[in-house]
């Protein structure tokens, strides 16, 4: 596994992130995830992405990606505490604008925000939770060295059932 993210930088997401998370909501970005969210709901989760990217702790932060040299935002990607099978845990998740997937910007993206991970220092793993069928997500996984536990049930969003690959990564 490469270590390089020379191709992505990420920024904390902040304020004048809501229009990105708008854009994010795309149905074929959705698609694995239960479908686009409401207008209110993703006010609520751009509260929660400004609030944890707030956040001081190691709980966790939420990004915006940006592309180098163009200075292109092109995503989201972030990492946050919870529980899983009992232990304390970082889950990461992303989504990359369809004009710019294909590139490898998920997985450079999803190696820096490893590094932000582990520097938060709070939790030994790392978990991505991508559905059994999203071929690209599951090789963003593979290609940024996660290690594939296996299918798992998992609720996403709340009420909504849906089968996933459990990888992890040891952040230690």
């Amino acid at each position: 596994m490469t270590d390089d993210t020379s191709q992505v930088r990420l920024e904390p997401w902040s304020e004048e992130d809501a229009g990105l998370l708008r854009a994010l909501n795309a149905p074929e970005l959705m698609g694995h995830l239960g479908g686009p969210e409401t207008e209110e709901q993703l006010v609520r989760r751009h509260r929660r992405y400004v609030e944890l990217s707030a956040d001081g702790t190691g709980a966790g932060r939420m990004f915006r990606i940006v592309l180098l040299p163009e200075e292109a935002v092109v995503g989201s990607i972030g990492f946050w505490s919870q529980t899983w099978d009992g232990e304390p845990v970082y889950e990461t998740g992303w989504a990359v604008l369809p004009g710019f997937q294909g590139r490898g910007l998920a997985t450079s993206a999803t190696r820096a925000v490893v590094a932000e991970a582990r520097a938060a220092g709070l939790h030994r793993r790392l978990h991505a939770f991508p559905s059994a069928d999203n071929t690209a997500s599951n090789a963003v996984c593979r290609k940024a060295g996660f290690e594939l536990l296996g299918e798992r049930d998992f609720e996403y969003p709340p009420g909504r059932p849906m089968r996933c690959n459990d990888w992890r990564l040891d952040l230690g």
